[in-house]
């Protein structure tokens, strides 16, 4: 089968999927956590109180509790029945035993499941690190596999494959971030040099193979492309579902802490798999096209 023939829908796909993303990373860019923002993150428990179904009147008193000491709150979501998730400026250990006991006075007792502050200054810093990190490791995955294949034809198009994938990733929580408040932090950066990784393993099977077959018999590049994507994307497919299934239950089953940071592992699986063979591949035969052309 001539899998490069259909090319241009492969690249209709992605671009169906990547141009929303991209304009809500442009307009509504992504929600931090307080990993890159700074401030506290609070989650309560109301153990006296049956919340229910008046969840927005104790997240109204909540944030008059705030009001009184003049601190501002920057969200307060529900977490559960009984439970609540409080975003607000950076407390010191005074300001939190003040509206720890302002809180007991208004609702009886609580329980806090979690407190966590975190300074702006270690936010900048951990988000230059991160930009660091991803930098660093499209540079070395970039000269490798050019070094490793011969040619810088095949390093960029793995590197434009990666780019892929990442973007549709930020993209789709850029979307999470704006229509459903789900915020990205330090396990958002780890699932994305994951997405990375993956991403790279996959395309350099099929790459590895291209070489191959140009190597034992006398056919063009652009033949020996789709015969490797032929050969290998059973192997990917079957590989790439083994871990999709396994995410899919930790998904399904596991911890809400975990639960953003396996889908978007999901979603870079998926993403690295499609790209590795209806990305990177016909972007070889792009770039060998419009090499033939100038010479």
């Amino acid at each position: 089968m001539n899998f490069m023939r259909f090319r241009k829908i492969y690249f209709l796909i992605s671009a169906a999927v990547l141009v929303p993303g991209i304009l809500s990373l442009i307009f509504f860019g992504l929600k931090p956590s307080i990993d890159f923002s700074g401030g506290t993150l609070w989650e309560i428990l109301f153990a006296e109180v049956a919340v229910g179904g008046q969840q927005s009147g104790v997240a109204g008193g909540i944030e008059e509790v705030f009001a009184a000491q003049s601190l501002e709150v920057a969200s307060v979501q529900p977490s559960g029945d009984d439970q609540f998730i409080v975003r607000t400026v950076p407390l010191s250990t005074e300001q939190h035993e003040v509206l720890v006991a302002a809180l007991r006075e208004r609702f009886g007792e609580i329980e806090e499941i979690k407190f966590e502050t975190l300074g702006p200054t270690l936010g900048r810093e951990m988000l230059l690190k991160t930009l660091l990190a991803i930098v660093l490791a499209i540079s070395i995955i970039l000269a490798y596999v050019a070094y490793r294949f011969g040619d810088l034809m095949f390093g960029v198009t793995a590197i434009l494959a990666m780019l892929h994938d990442s973007l549709i990733l930020l993209g789709i929580f850029s979307l999470l971030g704006h229509f459903a408040s789900v915020e990205v932090g330090t396990l958002f950066v780890t699932a994305v040099l994951t997405t990375l990784s993956f991403s790279v393993h996959d395309t350099i099977v099929v790459f590895d193979r291209i070489r191959e077959i140009t190597r034992s018999s006398p056919v063009g590049l652009e033949v020996a492309i789709d015969q490797a994507v032929g050969e290998t994307l059973v192997r990917s497919l079957n590989n790439s579902l083994t871990i999709i299934f396994m995410l899919l239950a930790l998904f399904l089953l596991g911890g809400e802490s975990l639960q953003w940071f396996v889908f978007a592992l999901l979603i870079g699986t998926i993403s690295g798999t499609y790209s590795s063979t209806f990305t990177a591949a016909p972007l070889l035969v792009v770039w060998n096209r419009l090499r033939l052309r100038r010479c």
